[in-house]
């Protein structure tokens, strides 16, 4: 089991960026695809990124492709999401989990505490 804690979340104006990082503990961390997901107030929890044990495949949403990046490093057992050019609608909670797989569709373990962002406009 892969026990994550995620920060770097804040708040931000619409346009700006921030880094969400992931620290994951377990000696087993490369094996494992990682995902991020969000939800916001009134929402329910929904997909935004994920990448494979190995780094070489990876996942977006339709609502973040082209602005979010994700990224892990094994050495650190840290997964990033980078985030440019942040609009409102990206404002939410945001979690970290593992899968044995890196489709969106299954991931579904558990989740850490989750990391607050916050886009102004």
């Amino acid at each position: 089991q892969v026990q994550v804690v995620e920060s770097g979340g804040g708040l931000v104006q619409a346009g700006g960026s921030l880094r969400l990082s992931c620290a994951a503990s377990g000696r087993t961390f490369s094996t494992y695809a990682m995902g991020w997901f969000r939800q916001a107030p009134g929402n329910e929890r929904e997909f935004v990124a994920s990448i494979s044990w190995s780094g070489g495949s990876t996942y977006y949403a339709d609502s973040v492709k082209g602005r979010f990046t994700i990224s892990r490093d094994n050495t650190k057992n840290t997964v990033y999401l980078q985030m440019n050019s942040l609009k409102s609608e990206d404002t939410a909670v945001y979690y970290c989990a593992a899968s044995r797989s890196v489709l969106p569709t299954s991931f579904g373990g558990s989740w850490g505490q989750g990391t607050q962002v916050t886009v102004s406009s």
